[in-house]
Protein backbone atom coordinates (compact mmCIF):
# COMPACT_ATOMS: atom_id res chain seq x y z
CA UNK A 1 0.00 0.00 0.00
CA UNK A 2 1.07 3.34 -1.01
CA UNK A 3 1.48 6.37 1.80
CA UNK A 4 -1.15 8.45 0.35
CA UNK A 5 -3.13 5.52 0.64
CA UNK A 6 -2.13 4.30 4.26
CA UNK A 7 -3.23 8.48 4.66
CA UNK A 8 -6.57 8.32 3.32
CA UNK A 9 -7.39 4.84 5.34
CA UNK A 10 -6.50 6.56 8.37
CA UNK A 11 -8.27 9.81 7.46
CA UNK A 12 -11.25 7.56 6.91
CA UNK A 13 -10.72 5.24 9.55
CA UNK A 14 -10.61 8.53 11.93
CA UNK A 15 -13.15 11.00 10.43
CA UNK A 16 -14.97 11.20 14.27
CA UNK A 17 -11.57 12.62 15.44
CA UNK A 18 -11.12 14.79 12.40
CA UNK A 19 -14.73 16.39 13.24
CA UNK A 20 -12.90 16.91 16.89
CA UNK A 21 -9.86 18.09 15.93
CA UNK A 22 -11.39 20.74 13.76
CA UNK A 23 -13.48 22.60 15.95
CA UNK A 24 -10.59 22.40 18.50
CA UNK A 25 -8.06 23.60 16.13
CA UNK A 26 -10.20 26.40 14.76
CA UNK A 27 -11.59 27.14 18.37
CA UNK A 28 -8.23 27.44 20.20
CA UNK A 29 -6.98 29.38 17.20
CA UNK A 30 -9.64 31.96 18.08
CA UNK A 31 -9.24 31.70 21.54
CA UNK A 32 -5.38 31.92 21.74
CA UNK A 33 -5.72 34.80 19.22
CA UNK A 34 -8.02 37.04 21.52
CA UNK A 35 -5.79 36.53 24.21
CA UNK A 36 -3.20 37.07 22.75
CA UNK A 37 -4.70 40.35 21.12
CA UNK A 38 -5.92 41.11 25.27
CA UNK A 39 -2.51 40.26 26.49
CA UNK A 40 -0.36 42.40 24.40
CA UNK A 41 -2.95 45.55 24.33
CA UNK A 42 -3.32 45.58 28.67
CA UNK A 43 0.83 44.36 29.37
CA UNK A 44 1.57 41.85 32.15
CA UNK A 45 0.43 44.44 35.16
CA UNK A 46 -3.28 44.26 33.78
CA UNK A 47 -3.30 41.22 32.32
CA UNK A 48 -2.31 39.31 35.44
CA UNK A 49 -5.19 41.29 37.27
CA UNK A 50 -7.88 40.09 34.84
CA UNK A 51 -5.94 36.10 35.32
CA UNK A 52 -6.38 36.38 39.05
CA UNK A 53 -10.18 36.84 38.70
CA UNK A 54 -10.43 34.49 36.36
CA UNK A 55 -8.62 32.07 38.79
CA UNK A 56 -10.95 32.86 41.78
CA UNK A 57 -14.10 31.78 39.18
CA UNK A 58 -11.74 28.91 38.31
CA UNK A 59 -11.54 27.61 41.97
CA UNK A 60 -15.28 28.21 42.48
CA UNK A 61 -16.44 26.71 39.46
CA UNK A 62 -14.38 23.55 40.20
CA UNK A 63 -15.77 22.72 43.83
CA UNK A 64 -19.43 23.49 42.09
CA UNK A 65 -18.90 21.07 39.71
CA UNK A 66 -19.74 17.43 40.78
CA UNK A 67 -21.17 16.69 37.57
CA UNK A 68 -16.98 16.31 35.86
CA UNK A 69 -17.12 16.30 32.22
CA UNK A 70 -15.02 13.16 32.59
CA UNK A 71 -17.45 11.09 34.53
CA UNK A 72 -20.24 12.05 32.49
CA UNK A 73 -18.63 10.95 29.30
CA UNK A 74 -17.85 7.74 30.56
CA UNK A 75 -21.36 6.97 32.14
CA UNK A 76 -23.16 8.54 28.92
CA UNK A 77 -20.91 6.35 26.67
CA UNK A 78 -22.03 3.19 28.98
CA UNK A 79 -25.47 4.00 28.71
CA UNK A 80 -25.61 4.93 32.83
CA UNK A 81 -28.66 7.32 33.71
CA UNK A 82 -26.87 9.59 36.01
CA UNK A 83 -26.66 12.78 34.30
CA UNK A 84 -29.52 14.91 35.80
CA UNK A 85 -28.65 13.48 39.40
CA UNK A 86 -24.87 14.98 39.00
CA UNK A 87 -26.44 17.63 37.31
CA UNK A 88 -28.90 18.53 39.91
CA UNK A 89 -26.35 18.54 42.77
CA UNK A 90 -23.60 20.67 40.74
CA UNK A 91 -26.38 23.41 40.45
CA UNK A 92 -27.16 23.34 43.92
CA UNK A 93 -23.22 24.14 44.89
CA UNK A 94 -22.88 26.67 41.95
CA UNK A 95 -25.55 28.64 43.69
CA UNK A 96 -23.38 28.08 47.21
CA UNK A 97 -20.21 29.24 45.37
CA UNK A 98 -21.68 32.42 44.24
CA UNK A 99 -23.17 33.45 47.72
CA UNK A 100 -19.79 33.42 48.82
CA UNK A 101 -18.19 34.62 46.41
CA UNK A 102 -20.20 37.55 46.42
CA UNK A 103 -19.88 37.61 49.87
CA UNK A 104 -16.31 37.72 49.66
CA UNK A 105 -15.31 39.72 46.49
CA UNK A 106 -18.81 41.41 45.85
CA UNK A 107 -18.13 41.19 42.20
CA UNK A 108 -20.91 39.73 40.07
CA UNK A 109 -18.78 39.37 37.19
CA UNK A 110 -16.90 36.89 39.09
CA UNK A 111 -19.99 35.07 40.30
CA UNK A 112 -21.69 35.06 36.94
CA UNK A 113 -18.27 33.39 35.20
CA UNK A 114 -18.63 30.55 38.11
CA UNK A 115 -22.04 29.18 36.58
CA UNK A 116 -21.09 30.19 32.91
CA UNK A 117 -17.56 28.04 33.25
CA UNK A 118 -19.73 25.06 34.25
CA UNK A 119 -21.90 24.97 31.64
CA UNK A 120 -19.56 23.66 28.92
CA UNK A 121 -18.11 20.93 31.20
CA UNK A 122 -21.04 19.50 31.52
CA UNK A 123 -22.46 19.88 27.72
CA UNK A 124 -19.24 18.78 26.77
CA UNK A 125 -19.10 15.09 29.22
CA UNK A 126 -22.70 14.37 27.57
CA UNK A 127 -22.21 15.43 23.60
CA UNK A 128 -18.74 13.33 23.94
CA UNK A 129 -20.33 10.59 25.82
CA UNK A 130 -23.19 10.20 22.55
CA UNK A 131 -19.79 10.63 20.21
CA UNK A 132 -21.79 13.61 18.94
CA UNK A 133 -18.67 14.83 17.48
CA UNK A 134 -19.65 17.13 14.85
CA UNK A 135 -22.28 18.64 17.89
CA UNK A 136 -19.34 18.93 20.24
CA UNK A 137 -17.05 20.96 17.50
CA UNK A 138 -20.01 23.10 16.53
CA UNK A 139 -20.82 24.64 19.67
CA UNK A 140 -17.33 25.16 20.70
CA UNK A 141 -16.96 27.30 17.71
CA UNK A 142 -19.82 28.86 18.24
CA UNK A 143 -18.69 29.88 21.93
CA UNK A 144 -15.33 30.61 20.76
CA UNK A 145 -16.02 33.16 17.77
CA UNK A 146 -18.58 34.71 20.33
CA UNK A 147 -15.55 34.96 22.82
CA UNK A 148 -13.42 36.80 20.49
CA UNK A 149 -16.59 39.31 19.28
CA UNK A 150 -18.52 39.98 22.85
CA UNK A 151 -14.69 40.29 24.35
CA UNK A 152 -12.67 42.56 22.12
CA UNK A 153 -15.87 44.79 21.67
CA UNK A 154 -16.24 44.74 25.79
CA UNK A 155 -12.76 45.56 26.21
CA UNK A 156 -12.76 48.31 24.04
CA UNK A 157 -16.37 49.78 25.12
CA UNK A 158 -16.23 49.14 28.85
CA UNK A 159 -12.43 48.46 29.92
CA UNK A 160 -10.81 45.17 31.11
CA UNK A 161 -13.10 43.75 33.85
CA UNK A 162 -16.09 43.80 31.51
CA UNK A 163 -14.26 40.83 29.43
CA UNK A 164 -15.37 38.62 32.19
CA UNK A 165 -19.04 39.17 31.49
CA UNK A 166 -18.34 38.77 27.65
CA UNK A 167 -16.47 35.62 28.42
CA UNK A 168 -19.73 34.29 30.79
CA UNK A 169 -22.25 35.00 27.94
CA UNK A 170 -20.43 33.21 25.35
CA UNK A 171 -21.08 30.08 26.99
CA UNK A 172 -24.62 30.77 27.32
CA UNK A 173 -25.47 28.21 24.51
CA UNK A 174 -24.58 25.31 25.75
CA UNK A 175 -27.36 25.49 28.16
CA UNK A 176 -29.83 24.19 25.48
CA UNK A 177 -27.98 21.08 26.04
CA UNK A 178 -27.81 20.72 29.88
CA UNK A 179 -32.15 21.48 29.70
CA UNK A 180 -32.67 18.85 27.31
CA UNK A 181 -30.58 16.03 29.47
CA UNK A 182 -32.04 17.34 32.48
CA UNK A 183 -35.40 16.87 30.56
CA UNK A 184 -35.30 12.99 29.83
CA UNK A 185 -32.81 11.66 32.62
CA UNK A 186 -34.35 11.13 36.06
CA UNK A 187 -32.73 12.37 39.33
CA UNK A 188 -31.71 9.02 40.88
CA UNK A 189 -29.98 9.10 44.16
CA UNK A 190 -30.11 5.18 44.62
CA UNK A 191 -28.07 4.74 41.48
CA UNK A 192 -25.24 7.84 43.05
CA UNK A 193 -25.06 5.48 46.14
CA UNK A 194 -24.35 2.81 43.10
CA UNK A 195 -21.77 4.46 41.57
CA UNK A 196 -20.29 6.75 44.49
CA UNK A 197 -16.88 5.71 44.17
CA UNK A 198 -16.14 6.61 40.89
CA UNK A 199 -18.06 9.78 41.20
CA UNK A 200 -16.34 10.96 44.02
CA UNK A 201 -12.75 9.90 43.00
CA UNK A 202 -13.34 12.18 40.11
CA UNK A 203 -14.63 14.48 41.76
CA UNK A 204 -11.43 14.64 44.09
CA UNK A 205 -9.30 14.44 40.88
CA UNK A 206 -11.08 17.40 39.01
CA UNK A 207 -10.12 19.66 42.48
CA UNK A 208 -6.87 18.38 42.79
CA UNK A 209 -6.36 19.31 38.90
CA UNK A 210 -7.80 22.85 39.72
CA UNK A 211 -5.33 23.55 42.53
CA UNK A 212 -2.61 22.54 39.90
CA UNK A 213 -4.54 24.87 37.21
CA UNK A 214 -6.00 28.14 39.01
CA UNK A 215 -4.35 28.41 42.57
CA UNK A 216 -0.84 29.25 41.31
CA UNK A 217 -2.97 32.13 39.49
CA UNK A 218 -3.92 32.86 43.26
CA UNK A 219 -0.76 32.64 44.67
CA UNK A 220 1.61 34.42 42.32
CA UNK A 221 -0.31 37.76 42.69
CA UNK A 222 -0.15 37.94 46.56
CA UNK A 223 3.39 36.67 46.86
CA UNK A 224 5.37 37.91 43.49
CA UNK A 225 2.82 40.72 41.67
CA UNK A 226 0.06 40.61 39.06
CA UNK A 227 2.83 41.22 36.65
CA UNK A 228 4.87 38.20 37.31
CA UNK A 229 1.27 36.42 36.69
CA UNK A 230 0.22 38.07 33.71
CA UNK A 231 3.84 36.50 32.18
CA UNK A 232 2.80 33.37 33.44
CA UNK A 233 -0.88 33.41 32.45
CA UNK A 234 0.79 33.92 29.00
CA UNK A 235 2.98 31.01 29.05
CA UNK A 236 -0.25 28.72 30.22
CA UNK A 237 -1.72 30.10 27.41
CA UNK A 238 1.03 29.29 25.05
CA UNK A 239 0.82 25.65 26.35
CA UNK A 240 -2.28 25.25 25.65
CA UNK A 241 -2.12 25.90 22.30
CA UNK A 242 1.12 23.37 21.92
CA UNK A 243 -0.98 20.69 23.53
CA UNK A 244 -4.23 21.46 21.13
CA UNK A 245 -3.54 17.66 19.48
CA UNK A 246 -3.25 15.86 22.40
CA UNK A 247 -6.23 17.58 24.17
CA UNK A 248 -8.38 16.71 20.91
CA UNK A 249 -6.99 13.19 21.19
CA UNK A 250 -8.05 12.83 24.40
CA UNK A 251 -11.55 13.78 23.88
CA UNK A 252 -11.65 11.38 21.40
CA UNK A 253 -9.95 8.15 23.30
CA UNK A 254 -11.87 8.88 26.50
CA UNK A 255 -15.38 7.51 25.01
CA UNK A 256 -13.66 4.82 22.84
CA UNK A 257 -11.62 3.73 26.00
CA UNK A 258 -14.95 3.76 28.13
CA UNK A 259 -16.42 1.33 25.81
CA UNK A 260 -13.33 -1.17 24.97
CA UNK A 261 -12.43 -0.04 21.88
CA UNK A 262 -8.29 -0.13 20.63
CA UNK A 263 -6.41 2.95 20.05
CA UNK A 264 -3.26 2.14 20.94
CA UNK A 265 -2.01 3.08 17.54
CA UNK A 266 -3.29 7.01 18.06
CA UNK A 267 -1.44 6.84 21.13
CA UNK A 268 1.68 6.10 19.86
CA UNK A 269 1.52 8.90 17.09
CA UNK A 270 0.01 11.23 19.69
CA UNK A 271 3.23 10.60 21.69
CA UNK A 272 5.09 11.00 18.67
CA UNK A 273 3.59 14.49 18.13
CA UNK A 274 4.26 16.21 21.14
CA UNK A 275 8.08 15.57 21.28
CA UNK A 276 8.40 17.39 17.49
CA UNK A 277 6.33 19.93 19.30
CA UNK A 278 8.23 20.29 22.31
CA UNK A 279 11.15 20.69 20.29
CA UNK A 280 9.68 23.09 17.64
CA UNK A 281 8.41 25.35 20.77
CA UNK A 282 12.04 25.63 22.51
CA UNK A 283 13.17 26.56 19.00
CA UNK A 284 11.23 28.92 17.76
CA UNK A 285 8.73 30.25 20.00
CA UNK A 286 12.12 32.37 21.89
CA UNK A 287 12.41 33.73 18.32
CA UNK A 288 9.04 34.61 17.68
CA UNK A 289 7.68 36.19 21.23
CA UNK A 290 9.71 39.30 21.34
CA UNK A 291 7.95 40.47 17.89
CA UNK A 292 4.41 39.18 19.09
CA UNK A 293 4.53 40.40 22.66
CA UNK A 294 7.19 43.21 23.02
CA UNK A 295 6.07 43.95 26.99
CA UNK A 296 6.44 40.34 28.08
CA UNK A 297 10.27 39.93 26.84
CA UNK A 298 10.77 38.63 30.30
CA UNK A 299 9.12 34.82 29.70
CA UNK A 300 11.59 34.29 26.86
CA UNK A 301 13.50 31.87 29.14
CA UNK A 302 10.32 30.52 30.77
CA UNK A 303 9.19 29.60 27.25
CA UNK A 304 12.21 27.45 26.98
CA UNK A 305 11.42 25.11 29.53
CA UNK A 306 7.74 25.38 29.25
CA UNK A 307 7.47 23.62 25.52
CA UNK A 308 8.86 20.63 26.84
CA UNK A 309 5.75 20.02 29.45
CA UNK A 310 4.02 18.90 26.21
CA UNK A 311 5.26 15.87 26.52
CA UNK A 312 4.77 15.01 30.21
CA UNK A 313 0.61 16.40 29.66
CA UNK A 314 -0.21 13.85 26.58
CA UNK A 315 1.49 11.16 28.34
CA UNK A 316 -0.44 11.79 31.16
CA UNK A 317 -3.82 12.28 29.33
CA UNK A 318 -3.59 9.31 27.48
CA UNK A 319 -3.23 6.57 30.44
CA UNK A 320 -5.51 8.90 32.35
CA UNK A 321 -7.93 7.82 29.16
CA UNK A 322 -7.29 4.39 29.86
CA UNK A 323 -7.33 4.43 33.87
CA UNK A 324 -10.80 6.56 33.90
CA UNK A 325 -12.41 4.18 30.75
CA UNK A 326 -11.55 1.32 32.98
CA UNK A 327 -12.98 3.40 36.03
CA UNK A 328 -9.95 3.02 37.69
CA UNK A 329 -10.11 6.71 39.34
CA UNK A 330 -8.33 5.98 42.77
CA UNK A 331 -4.71 5.51 40.46
CA UNK A 332 -5.31 9.17 38.55
CA UNK A 333 -6.63 10.66 42.02
CA UNK A 334 -3.03 9.53 43.91
CA UNK A 335 -0.80 10.84 40.72
CA UNK A 336 -2.92 14.55 40.98
CA UNK A 337 -2.54 14.56 44.62
CA UNK A 338 1.16 13.79 44.42
CA UNK A 339 1.52 15.67 42.13
CA UNK A 340 -0.22 18.96 43.14
CA UNK A 341 2.22 18.66 46.49
CA UNK A 342 4.95 18.94 44.40
CA UNK A 343 3.69 22.20 42.74
CA UNK A 344 2.44 24.15 45.63
CA UNK A 345 5.64 23.24 47.41
CA UNK A 346 8.31 24.34 44.60
CA UNK A 347 5.82 27.13 44.05
CA UNK A 348 6.56 28.74 47.11
CA UNK A 349 10.36 27.95 46.88
CA UNK A 350 11.07 28.10 43.18
CA UNK A 351 8.73 31.00 42.78
CA UNK A 352 10.39 33.77 44.60
CA UNK A 353 13.79 32.08 44.29
CA UNK A 354 13.96 32.31 40.46
CA UNK A 355 10.87 33.93 39.06
CA UNK A 356 8.99 32.73 35.56
CA UNK A 357 12.06 30.30 35.18
CA UNK A 358 11.61 28.81 38.43
CA UNK A 359 7.25 28.44 38.43
CA UNK A 360 8.10 26.85 34.50
CA UNK A 361 10.28 24.64 35.90
CA UNK A 362 8.07 23.70 38.75
CA UNK A 363 5.31 22.86 36.03
CA UNK A 364 7.61 20.78 33.96
CA UNK A 365 8.43 18.66 37.21
CA UNK A 366 5.31 17.55 38.60
CA UNK A 367 3.89 17.05 35.10
CA UNK A 368 6.55 14.71 34.54
CA UNK A 369 5.91 12.80 37.89
CA UNK A 370 2.21 12.54 37.29
CA UNK A 371 3.00 10.91 34.13
CA UNK A 372 5.49 8.77 35.27
CA UNK A 373 2.59 7.54 38.26
CA UNK A 374 -0.57 6.74 35.69
CA UNK A 375 2.15 4.97 33.36
CA UNK A 376 3.05 2.75 35.96
CA UNK A 377 -0.54 2.50 37.11
CA UNK A 378 -1.34 1.43 33.84
CA UNK A 379 1.27 -1.38 33.73
CA UNK A 380 -0.10 -2.50 36.99
CA UNK A 381 -3.41 -3.08 36.33
CA UNK A 382 -2.80 -4.47 32.66
CA UNK A 383 -0.25 -7.02 34.45
CA UNK A 384 -2.53 -8.35 37.21
CA UNK A 385 -5.60 -8.43 34.37
CA UNK A 386 -3.14 -10.57 32.80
Amino acid sequence: MHFWDKIANFAKENQNLAKIGVGDILGTGVATFFWFYIAAAMGPENYGELQYFLGIAGMAQIFSLFATSQVLTVYTAKNVKIQSTLIFISLILGAISILITMALFSKFDVSFLIIAFMLPEIANGIILGKKCFSKYSKLLLLQKFLLFSLGISFYHMFGFESILIAMALSYLPYTKIIYTEMKTTKINIPLLQEKKGFVFNNYIIMISSAVNGQIDKLIIAPLLGFALLGEYALILQIISGLTILSTIIYKYILPQDSSGEITTKLKKISILMSIVIAFLGMTLLPLIIPHLFPKFENVIDGIRYASFVVIPITISMLHISKLLGSEKSRFVLISNVISTVIFFVGFMTLGPLFGIVGLVTVLLVSSSIQALIVVLATKFIEKTQT
